[in-house]
């Protein structure tokens, strides 16, 4: 009876460590699942940068690298869900798991890089200086005892800070999206916005803004899309479906919807 008793108590010890093994693989396959569901295309973005991506009067997500993003989406066979996310933290959010990829005017730099992983460039860009009309700004040294405004975790911060005239600025303000940088110039909390030439040229002409961009530039610069880092089935995934909507002009009609014209970046 005794060693019945032990072999039985022995049996159930292994059943419920059996139980828990299952609960726990489940478990582990469950949460792997979320971070790798081969069924959707989890886009972060910053919902207020317009042209890339922001919220039209009925507050649905649009934008070009929204149309962008969904084209790519159903050409691979994938939903698309449009996550807006803090700017300043994206590499978290990307390394996390909770985004497949950060696409909305992101700017290839040697230090992102280090973080993710990048499409070829489908966008060139640059970081302009934008003033009200009647300001007495005309030159990049102008700025020197001025309040300037970026959005914070931006190429914009990175490109005016790395440059000798942001030491001789009055303050440099952050704000968490460009539109309130702009809004705040235009009521003259401000004396100058650094920002995405594409998105000064589309706010100006939206807004009908009595902003001016100043002729000097500070960084040129091209846009891809951030993958995690090693992820590279998705990264090939991303990338032959760009090249396809490149090869057959559906890139081209996408940037004439939002910009009038193909802008497209084709490398030499």
């Amino acid at each position: 009876m005794k060693k019945r008793s032990i072999l039985g108590l022995m049996l159930v010890v292994v059943l419920v460590a059996g139980l828990f093994a299952g609960c726990s693989s489940t478990a582990k396959k469950t949460e792997d699942n979320a971070n790798n569901d081969d069924k959707t295309f989890v886009v972060g973005l910053d919902d207020s940068f317009p042209p890339m991506g922001f919220r039209d009067d009925k507050n649905e997500i649009v934008g070009f690298d929204v149309d962008l993003a969904k084209e790519v989406g159903k050409r691979m066979g994938m939903e698309v869900v449009l996550q807006p996310i803090n700017w300043d933290t994206k590499e978290l959010e990307l390394d996390s798991g909770n985004i497949d990829v950060i696409w909305n005017g992101l700017t290839i730099t040697d230090e992102r890089k280090q973080a993710m992983d990048f499409t070829a460039p489908y966008l060139e860009n640059d970081q302009v200086i934008v003033v009200k009309k009647d300001s007495p700004i005309k030159t990049k040294a102008d700025l020197a005892g001025k309040n300037v405004g970026v959005q914070k975790g931006s190429s914009a911060y990175d490109a005016f800070t790395a440059d000798p005239i942001s030491k001789e600025a009055a303050a440099l303000n952050e704000y968490p999206e460009n539109v309130s940088a702009l809004s705040d110039l235009a009521i003259g909390r401000i004396d100058a916005v650094v920002v995405d030439s594409i998105v000064a040229r589309y706010y100006i002409t939206s807004e009908n803004a009595e902003f001016v961009i100043l002729n000097e530039s500070l960084s040129p610069e091209l846009y891809g899309v951030g993958i995690k880092k090693g992820n590279t089935e998705l990264l090939t995934q991303v990338q032959d479906a760009l090249d396809a909507m490149i090869a057959d002009g559906t890139a081209a009609t996408i940037s004439t919807k939002w910009f009038g014209e193909d802008i497209i970046y084709k490398a030499n």
